[in-house]
């Protein structure tokens, strides 16, 4: 009786730390308030998104503003940069092509508002919006994961000042 009393005393512990390194691997990094001050500051700069101009886009290959496609452990922020040759001729040709203007880079979400920080002003053609959607192929067990992952991305894109568009999955809404 004595030794299961203590063998109790000794696992109680270890249920209590095992509690607590369970809920702190589903905590979700945040940015912090001097980040997000810095970057809305640059991020004024930007005018007001125009909604005629956004909601008339089909697809995320159409899709001009930096989008954040957002994933379990990790977001990519994709971006494309403006075209420097401001002529009519050739656009999206052999010549000057799109994909070479776009860019891919893995953040982590806390890590938003310096990536978005670094983001130059033509890059926003439709003023300050961002398009976010959940990672394609996302396993079941990874959803709740990923949707902490969303809803901590609109959250500092909103203290930033930036509207969100979340894209539908199936592409139009």
């Amino acid at each position: 009786m004595a030794m299961a009393a203590a063998l109790c005393l000794l696992a109680s512990p270890m249920l209590l730390t095992g509690c607590k390194s369970a809920s702190a691997g589903t905590t979700i990094p945040i940015a912090s308030p001097q980040a997000v001050d810095s970057a809305r500051q640059q991020l004024d700069l930007i005018p007001p998104p125009s909604k005629s101009r956004y909601m008339a886009i089909a697809s995320l290959s159409e899709w001009e503003n930096p989008y954040l496609t957002v994933q379990q452990n990790m977001a990519t922020l994709h971006v494309t940069q403006a075209d420097p040759n401001t002529s009519q001729m050739g656009v999206g040709g052999m010549l000057r092509p799109v994909s070479a203007r776009r860019q891919d880079l893995t953040v982590r979400v806390s890590d938003l508002p310096a990536a978005l920080d670094a983001i130059p002003q033509s890059a926003w053609p439709y003023g300050r919006v961002l398009a976010i959607e959940e990672a394609h192929d996302t396993p079941t067990s990874a959803r709740p994961a990923v949707r902490r992952n969303i809803e901590a991305a609109i959250k500092t894109l909103g203290d930033m000042g930036v509207v969100v568009y979340e894209w539908p999955e199936a592409g139009l809404r």
